[in-house]
């Protein structure tokens, strides 16, 4: 019994470094449960609308794992910070139709501990970014620390087996070539394409990026997509880091001026997706090209919502079980 206490404070204090609150369920244990359980980890957003492309994919999984546990947290510190205030007008938020998992989202050790008191010890941990850059590697550091605690006796070992899928695009590494899980994202969009085809218009996504890690993965993706689709000029850029929209400007215009389909290239149409992309303010990617000469088309739809897309994640959570040993059903 000392050492499920010790366990207890120990992920208590783990959570509280995580988040800027404290998020422990609590709660009395459970014994060990036949099964797995998935928590699904996405960045998370604050925008309402953005929300059913994070639940669509939570449903995806569902459908494919019926008798498995879905959970959802939110990676990003902010995002669960801004969902935290708005639980003081509860009422509010649950009658525009957000979930109550949304509204009272965990952080990722909140969440694993939750599951861990309801007596799941077999966890996948699957993150819905779209390639492994800061979020996933920061994900992994918590996977990683839990599914290292090891226990003098193996009786009070707390996990099973905890392990993290890869994320939409794949990650680097040679377990799975990532030029694979690319070319497969890429196969998923001929609806961008048609899209784009039937408008007579170029494409041009706006994916999220970062500071700190190579956004190569952008130009990999821009090019399989002329390769696969070769009759649509596709340009692709990133709100943080390398290409930006100035750079995206340089692509189009080295065609004719014309008319351009502008999407995200993010599982939710959040907030970069409606102001970054399509607000109305000058620096807007929408009001940049449109200065340049281009008749743009903005369309708010996160990747989530295409349902083969988020099917991606299903055959990645399918990848992380096999290769744990854990049976899924």
């Amino acid at each position: 019994m000392f050492k499920r206490v010790v366990f207890v404070v120990l992920i208590n204090m783990l959570a509280v470094h995580w988040a800027p609150f404290p998020v422990w369920a609590g709660g009395g244990g459970a014994a060990a449960r036949e099964g797995a359980a998935i928590v699904l980890a996405s960045f998370g957003t604050t925008v309402p609308e953005a929300v059913g492309s994070i639940i669509n994919i939570k449903k995806r999984v569902e459908h494919a794992f019926p008798d498995t546990p879905v959970k959802i947290t939110f990676t990003s510190n902010i995002i669960r910070s801004v969902w935290q205030k708005r639980q003081v007008d509860a009422q509010k938020w649950l009658e525009q139709g957000i979930p109550k998992e949304v509204l009272y989202v965990k952080n990722v050790v909140a969440t694993i501990g939750d599951l861990l008191e309801s007596g799941y010890k077999d966890i996948i941990v699957q993150p819905t970014h779209m390639f492994y850059m800061e979020q996933s590697y920061d994900l992994e550091q918590y996977v990683n620390a839990l599914s290292g605690i090891r226990t003098m006796k193996a009786k009070w070992q707390p996990f099973g087996r905890l392990v993290m899928g890869r994320p939409a695009l794949g990650r680097p590494g040679a377990d799975y070539d990532y030029h694979r899980d690319l070319e497969k994202a890429v196969t998923l969009l001929e609806g961008d394409v048609r899209l784009a085809r039937e408008e007579g218009a170029m494409l041009v996504y706006m994916g999220h990026g970062n500071e700190h890690w190579s956004t190569g993965i952008y130009a990999e993706f821009a090019h399989q997509m002329q390769q696969m689709y070769p009759d649509v000029v596709t340009c692709v850029g990133v709100v943080e880091g390398f290409p930006g929209v100035d750079q995206v400007s340089v692509c189009l215009n080295a065609f004719k001026k014309g008319k351009v389909v502008l999407k995200p290239f993010m599982i939710v149409a959040g907030d970069h997706a409606m102001n970054d992309m399509a607000g109305n303010e000058a620096d807007s990617w929408k009001s940049v090209l449109a200065q340049a000469g281009f008749e743009v088309m903005p369309v708010l739809e996160g990747l989530g919502s295409n349902d083969a897309f988020a099917d991606i994640f299903v055959s990645h959570i399918k990848d992380a079980a096999s290769d744990a040993g854990i049976a899924l059903k």
